[in-house]
């Protein structure tokens, strides 16, 4: 197991190197091979993978379990940790645990409100904010210390990482609000899925702007859209997704049976064009229950494998450092 200063998503971020993160859903049953299939899968591609925390407010195998089944199949997790289910003793309990059984990366978020998933009469928690949380996080590494002032002895070592959409109105804080989660910690930032690349053109802009592209990753989201039927879910369902109205068309445009086809075509020329764009630091490939088509849709982007960039071939690459701490 690699330590945390070693971690592949830590060397890419610091070297320049175009990082690929992907997601794992956990189940919903004691079934760690749901796990291990999904790690053999992506193993050879991805520098890590997300390990979903109750996506979506529906309850599936704890993130930490997950994160713990992908390190022994070879995966670096990521380990997903949301405040919607946790008070400020929980959550961070579950930072200094994931720091003791190796966890190299925890990403912060909200989390999806309970109405949104399978018991939605569940009482939500949201004791801390993801910006606190974040802060939380680099309190306990960088200092040692809990909210509560006592010592973390040793204090873990892992990368921070958080969410943000580009999306979401008001469009002009949205930079900003990567702002402030950059300076409570964050050290790379995971975004919403990219459909409108005119929109996250003119967000990477102000990110670049304040200069928080030199202080932290931008891996931008991407997935294919298999059916219509998906396209209309994510947008009336999935709280945050913003689809353009020219790929509503495209997809649209093409008979039933073409549009999976297509729709990997639109997810290959969107990691194309991010990885044109010389502030993006990687992309997160979103492909909940179709893991088997992340080889596939880095491949026809031009994404090589691992095996394929071995760290020496990476040290003088021309794309922006990012200094990982």
């Amino acid at each position: 197991m690699s330590s945390p200063e070693q971690g592949r998503l830590r060397a890419a971020l610091r070297s320049g190197r175009f990082a690929v993160t992907a997601e794992i859903g956990p189940p919903r049953g004691a079934d760690a091979q749901a796990i291990v299939g999904k790690a053999d899968l992506l193993r050879d591609w991805v520098d890590a993978a997300n390990i979903t925390d109750n996506q979506g407010s529906h309850t599936r195998l704890a993130s930490w379990a997950g994160s713990i089944l992908a390190m022994r199949s070879g995966v670096e997790p990521v380990m997903q940790l949301t405040t919607r289910d946790r008070n400020r003793i929980a959550l961070q309990s579950d930072l200094i645990s994931a720091g003791a059984v190796g966890v190299p990366n925890v990403l912060m978020l909200s989390g999806d409100h309970p109405t949104f998933g399978d018991h939605p009469d569940a009482m939500p928690v949201f004791d801390l904010d993801s910006v606190q949380l974040i802060w939380t996080a680099r309190l306990m590494r960088d200092q040692g210390r809990l909210l509560s002032g006592k010592p973390v002895r040793p204090a873990p070592q892992w990368l921070i990482g958080a969410v943000e959409n580009p999306f979401a109105p008001p469009l002009r804080f949205r930079a900003q609000r990567m702002g402030k989660k950059v300076a409570a910690g964050a050290e790379f930032i995971q975004t919403q899925f990219v459909f409108d690349l005119e929109i996250f053109s003119r967000w990477m802009g102000e990110v670049t702007d304040l200069g928080l592209e030199k202080r932290c990753g931008v891996i931008a989201g991407v997935g294919p859209i298999r059916t219509v039927r998906a396209m209309e879910f994510m947008q009336s369902k999935v709280p945050g997704i913003h689809i353009p109205d020219q790929v509503v068309r495209r997809l649209r445009g093409v008979t039933s049976d073409q549009v999976a086809a297509e729709g990997m075509a639109l997810c290959v020329e969107t990691i194309e064009a991010l990885r044109e764009m010389t502030a993006v630091a990687g992309v997160h490939v979103m492909a909940f229950g179709q893991e088997h088509v992340v080889p596939e849709l880095l491949e026809r982007a031009g994404v090589p494998p691992h095996t394929a960039t071995a760290p020496s071939a990476t040290a003088g690459s021309n794309r922006k450092d990012h200094d990982a701490r």
